[in-house]
């Protein structure tokens, strides 16, 4: 499989999962100029669109692209329905495309239908987790979107991170800011500002490094909690969640 990355917008990325056999899949296209002229300088069929939920900066290129390709299916959650997805999924399913197997994961915070497709070692998890951090909280809770963060900390440590914004150097910052001394961390800013600086993308990232350098996966760490003032058993773990997301939205 060839893993591509298109940029959209100011800061998104669209993904093709590309067989090597001239046929693809997309997953949340924004737009639809960037996919198609991808598909046809890569002399790529796609064989069907995933989205992960319903905002407009990862559907609104299903219209156009469907109009390129009328038999195209589209998955998503229900929420997605009016967005163009025509096969609506539900945590636990799996779909067959072209012999891969995507296995759906409901990942509620961002958005409450928000989902997850995995199919290893690629994790497309949309606007839940981004390299060294996580989605915004528009329609869910803070205990939600922790829990969607702990089934996806169950997947292997090889697993791609393919999230849809480059927020990479944004969430280091803040990470920094939160544990200034944490080597991990300050070595990974330092790797990552040298990428971006010759626009390569930062993500995909692995599960392994974000365990690492993902606050968001650590509310177990006693320092982080000593850090921010909120010490949990770990039955109420997501009250350190809920504290790391209300900082990092005044950050």
């Amino acid at each position: 499989m060839n893993l591509i990355s298109i940029p959209a917008f100011q800061d998104n990325y669209i993904w093709l999962l590309d067989n090597q056999q001239g046929h693809c899949v997309i997953v949340d296209p924004g737009e639809s100029g960037p996919v198609l002229e991808a598909l046809s300088r890569q002399h790529l069929i796609p064989d069907a669109i995933l989205l992960t939920h319903h905002h407009n900066d990862h559907v609104d290129g299903v219209p156009e692209i469907i109009a390129q390709y009328p038999n195209l299916p589209v998955y998503g959650p229900q929420e997605t329905g009016k967005k163009g997805a025509n096969h609506q999924v539900n945590d636990g399913d799996v779909i067959e495309i072209n012999g891969r197997q995507f296995i759906t994961i409901a990942v509620p915070g961002h958005t409450l239908g928000h989902v997850a497709f995995y199919s290893a070692p690629y994790l497309f998890c949309g606007d839940t987790l981004f390299s060294a951090g996580c989605g915004r909280l528009f329609e869910g809770t803070a205990e939600q979107m922790y829990l969607s963060f702990q089934r996806l900390a169950q997947l292997p440590d090889e697993t791609l991170i393919c999230c849809a914004h480059e927020y990479t150097l944004s969430n280091l910052k803040f990470a920094r800011a939160v544990l200034p001394q944490d080597r991990d961390i300050k070595t990974y800013q330092q790797q990552v500002e040298v990428l971006r600086a010759k626009g390569i993308p930062s993500v995909p990232t692995t599960l392994q490094l974000e365990r690492k350098i993902n606050l968001f996966l650590r509310c177990h760490d006693h320092d982080l909690q000593k850090k921010i003032g909120v010490y949990s058993p770990p039955q109420t773990l997501h009250s350190v969640f809920s504290e790391l997301r209300l900082r990092k939205d005044r950050f």
